[in-house]
């Protein structure tokens, strides 16, 4: 797991009862990971959740890139200190667990190995900064996780042996995507229904092979530049798909104020 530097914006400030308000229609309130974080977090400490959280997207919406997760992560971290909770990480990385596998990752970010359900999470050395190219299809399903588990075959896992060589890389080796490998990709190709074009333009113009992040349907690949960007996007035209540069981070790259908290999306290997 790596986190990028695209970035939500979350503002927690006090309020007489559980606000969630965002820029994005379809999250609004309970439906938002960040309102089940709230809750999660009061009933932990025996408290009614009050508080209002406001949230500006820049993650694409179920990309999987884990914008909702790290929403709920900032959620997490922000409202531990407007409340006075005090609460230690191991704390918040076992309510954060019971919001979904990659949301114990996001209140560190940076670089990490997840096994088990993907929330037992291990840091590893930060990567060098590096650009990465992320292409972000149109495309969306219904309950897209759940979805994708399901049409897993056989064929698609593995003993877990390369997870494991890049994981002993990382730190002062350069990373590439051709390096990566995902499960899903096999049925990310024929669930979406138009990734493949998109994956087949832009693999026909990238130095480094695309691979997909988390359960679809964003490819990215790595390292890349913004000539590549540009390249990628204009191999794009006609199409819904959306090209971003951004750069891995660290966890000392994130900002640490006290009510805006800036969160950013995960690049998954699966």
């Amino acid at each position: 797991m790596q986190t990028v530097d695209l970035a939500d914006t979350l503002v927690i400030s006090q309020a007489a009862q559980l606000e969630v308000e965002c820029d994005e229609p379809s999250l609004l309130g309970e439906s938002n990971l960040a309102w089940k974080a709230a809750v999660a977090l009061a009933s932990r400490v025996g408290a009614v959740p009050r508080g209002r959280i406001h949230i500006e997207k820049g993650i694409p919406v179920a990309s999987g890139l884990g914008g909702g997760s790290a929403d709920a992560a900032a959620a997490l971290l922000g409202l531990n200190r407007l409340w006075g909770l005090k609460l230690g990480m191991a704390e918040l990385a076992e309510i954060a667990a019971g919001l979904g596998s990659d949301v114990p990752f996001l209140l560190n970010g940076g670089t990490a190995m997840g096994t088990g359900r993907g929330d037992e999470i291990a840091p590893l050395p930060a990567l060098p900064a590096t650009e990465v190219l992320l292409v972000v299809p149109a495309d969306s399903i219904d309950v897209k996780t759940p979805t994708m588990y399901r049409a897993l075959r056989p064929g698609d896992f593995s003993d877990g042996s390369r997870t494991r060589r890049i994981a002993s890389r990382s730190g002062g080796q350069a990373l590439t995507s051709e390096d990566c490998c995902n499960a899903f990709e096999r049925a990310a190709r024929e669930i979406f229904s138009g990734l493949g074009s998109v994956w087949d333009s832009v693999a026909a113009v990238t130095r480094y092979p695309p691979r997909l992040s988390g359960a679809g349907p964003t490819l990215y690949t790595m390292p890349s530049s913004e000539t590549e960007r540009i390249r990628v996007a204009e191999s794009l035209q006609g199409t819904d798909a959306t090209a971003y540069l951004v750069r891995t981070i660290s966890p000392e790259d994130r900002p640490r104020a006290a009510s805006i908290n800036q969160v950013q999306p995960t690049i998954n290997q699966v």
